[in-house]
């Protein structure tokens, strides 16, 4: 039901809409206009009842005292966070004088939208927003924080990033979990693997970091950063070499087997133990194991594509299930996101109107690269007006400390929609306040299962906020514009989207699976989408990407550009997620959700910290040629859960929270990966001292 009464209160169906693949159904129980308890919705095939610890509090931060509840206008010197309240009509004025001053004097293209995940709705996230930049003239936004690398890795060897529907690894007998920490990032799936092991699955995780998941899995293999492409290729070494593939399958339904067969030959899994830090014995067990074993999934996430070559990451690792066979079976293959489905269902093109824009080409500036763009003197035209929403970027995108200095700029008119007073929110010109998902309605299609999601608006928008799409048919109506369609509503943007839908069914159960198969094989019997209709095992449109050699194994691309970093900064930086109460920079703010979780740390190897005389709970500065932090150091007695050369600086703290203000995007690389858009964060070379 989408909404039900029970003794005075009544029960209204939603779908979190986080950061995050599960995308779990949840039940808002409301009394009086007011959300007084929020828990799972048990019908929901996925999530079945259970909400992160993270979602568990979410009425915190509907209700919390320190929400942003009515427009602001800055007062104080920018980063400040001195505001005064304003109301929306001189708010809307301010901005909209300042959309003509800047379209006048520069053109559109000097306006820059900068968006990311902080909704993954169909309508919140992007719909109007387009319509009105394009209609501004504005600049485009492309690339993207995570997915786009990851997405053309698995491309360029399947020819689509379609894969596995995660929820079969339950049908597996060999779990390969590698460069994702399910428990914490990806926890429904992990009843799922449950239900695997009860019939004899064996879980494997090869993770860099010894992390929650690794600690719970039957074998856990710890390769040094960025050396997987090496051990995947030693994998394929021996199944050729032990005839351990499917040559019926290699025949039929891929191309290139015979030069992958020559490549791989040099790949013996001693120049892959040396290269990995890993046994010999370890790799002959993995590669039998994944061999002889089925049907044998691989999982993986994101974390992984975070490097100049992240693609080479996906593009092999969906080669190892063309070896096997593992695509004929359930429970085997491969999967990293099944958000490619949903167009299937949903068809997010029509928010795009072609008649706003009057066929105007616009500029394409690189979200990832926003420190960069803001600071460009020879940008023609610069960007002298910002808009941010659904995202904070000053603690989420890479080298933090460049845009923080692009966005003290005084000629830089900043706007930014927010739910509560960010890093990025401090530096803004004027503040617009933010629904929470229960105050709007939405739907979201999931990158984790195959369910899209509705999202019933629980509660009344507290003070003045609003939902993005409300923001955007604001401001339009306060530029002057009159096309029809920049002020859709929000119920007709969800209907003309999705197709092929039970609208009703998804409105009363609050969930409707995609209109896929239920046994989903999606290479079963090939069926790649390529040119030959075959995975391509090898792809001459890609350029040769060598591995490093040792001992460089750790240098990446900074040191490729600078030889003599290494020496300077020698230590590897990772900034994963860690904490079961963040998500990203959401939720750091609360004290319910941040004290629990301490002080933001750097975490040592016992050989490194000895080295510099560091022990556990010293404050240290981590530092490099872009910015510096100040942290206490974790050093465990016996080290294990790092490798030596390798530090850990995790991500998801906001500034108010660190000693310094400053979080580990300070040292965060922000070079573009080679193929994709995404940005290399793990490129990042550091050093560490005592202080």
């Amino acid at each position: 039901m989408s909404s039900s009464t029970h003794e005075g209160s009544h029960i209204v169906l939603g779908t979190c809409h986080h950061d995050c693949p599960d995308s779990c159904g949840w039940e808002v129980t409301v009394e009086g206009g007011v959300a007084v308890k929020m828990r799972g919705n048990a019908q929901h095939p996925y999530s079945q009842g259970e909400l992160c610890p993270k979602v568990n509090r979410f009425l915190d931060r509907v209700y919390s005292p320190d929400r942003i509840l009515y427009p602001l206008i800055r007062t104080g010197a920018k980063g400040t966070g001195e505001f005064r309240q304003a109301s929306w009509d001189e708010a809307l004025h301010l901005v909209a004088s300042r959309v003509r001053e800047v379209s006048v004097e520069f053109g559109g293209e000097a306006i820059m939208p900068w968006g990311s995940a902080g909704t993954q709705g169909l309508i919140q996230m992007n719909s109007l927003d387009r319509r009105f930049f394009a209609k501004v003239g504005a600049s485009r936004q492309v690339d993207s924080l995570c997915g786009a690398t990851a997405m053309v890795g698995s491309t360029l060897t399947l020819g689509s990033p379609l894969a596995n529907d995660p929820m079969d690894i339950e049908f597996a007998q060999l779990i390969l979990l590698w460069g994702t920490n399910t428990r914490l990032a990806n926890r429904h799936l992990w009843p799922f693997i449950e239900k695997a092991r009860a019939n004899g699955a064996k879980v494997v995780v090869i993770d860099p970091l010894r992390t929650m998941t690794a600690e719970a899995a039957d074998v856990f293999i710890q390769p040094l950063p960025g050396t997987d492409v090496a051990l995947m290729l030693a994998v394929m070494h021996i199944l050729i070499r032990d005839e351990l593939t499917d040559a019926d399958y290699i025949a039929q339904y891929t191309e290139g087997f015979d030069e992958l067969k020559e490549q791989v030959s040099q790949w013996t899994p001693a120049r892959a133990a040396e290269v990995c830090g890993i046994s010999v014995d370890e790799i002959e067990t993995l590669a039998h194991d994944y061999g002889t074993i089925k049907p044998a999934f691989i999982r993986s996430l994101i974390g992984a594509e975070h490097r100049e070559h992240g693609i080479m990451f996906f593009r092999t690792l969906t080669c190892l299930p063309m070896l096997t066979g593992a695509w004929r079976h359930q429970g085997g293959g491969f999967s990293r996101s099944v958000g490619s489905y949903a167009a299937t269902n949903v068809d997010d093109s029509v928010f795009d109107v072609p008649s706003i824009s009057a066929g105007k080409e616009r500029r394409s500036l690189s979200m990832n690269l926003l420190g960069r763009v803001l600071n460009d003197t020879t940008l023609a035209p610069p960007v002298k007006m910002l808009f941010v929403y659904n995202g904070n970027p000053l603690v989420t995108a890479p080298n933090a400390e460049l845009i923080r200095r692009g966005l003290e700029r005084e000629d830089l008119f900043t706007v930014v929609s927010e739910q509560f007073m960010t890093d990025t929110a401090k530096y803004a010109d004027v503040i617009f306040p933010a629904c929470t998902q229960i105050e709007q309605i939405d739907v979201v299609p999931s990158w984790g299962h195959l369910y899209l999601g509705w999202n019933h608006q629980a509660i009344q928008p507290l003070g003045e906020s609003v939902a993005n799409t409300e923001l955007w048919r604001r401001l339009s109506a306060a530029c002057g514009f009159a096309e029809p369609e920049l002020f859709e509503d929000d119920e007709s943007l969800i209907i003309s989207a999705l197709h092929d839908v039970d609208i009703e069914q998804l409105k009363t159960d609050g969930f409707v699976r995609l209109s896929l198969p239920v046994d989903l094989l999606p290479y079963a019997n090939g069926g790649f989408e390529t040119a030959s209709g075959k995975a391509m095992l090898i792809n001459h449109g890609l350029p040769a990407v060598g591995l490093p050699a040792l001992p460089t194994y750790l240098a990446g691309a900074e040191m490729a550009a600078d030889p003599t970093g290494q020496a300077q900064y020698p230590l590897s930086l990772m900034s994963p997620k860690t904490h079961v109460r963040f998500l990203n920079s959401t939720y750091s703010n609360l004290p319910h959700h941040a004290t629990p979780e301490g002080e933001m740390f750097c975490e040592l190897d016992l050989v490194d910290a000895t080295q510099r005389g560091i022990a556990d709970g010293d404050r240290v500065r981590v530092f490099n040629q872009r910015g510096e932090l100040d942290v206490v150091a974790r050093v465990a007695a016996n080290g294990g859960r790092v490798r030596p050369g390798l530090v850990v600086v995790p991500f998801g703290w906001v500034g108010d929270r660190t000693k310094d203000s400053k979080t580990v995007n300070a040292l965060t690389n922000d070079l573009l990966a080679t193929y994709g858009g995404g940005v290399s964060y793990y490129d990042t070379q550091v050093q560490v001292e005592k202080l």
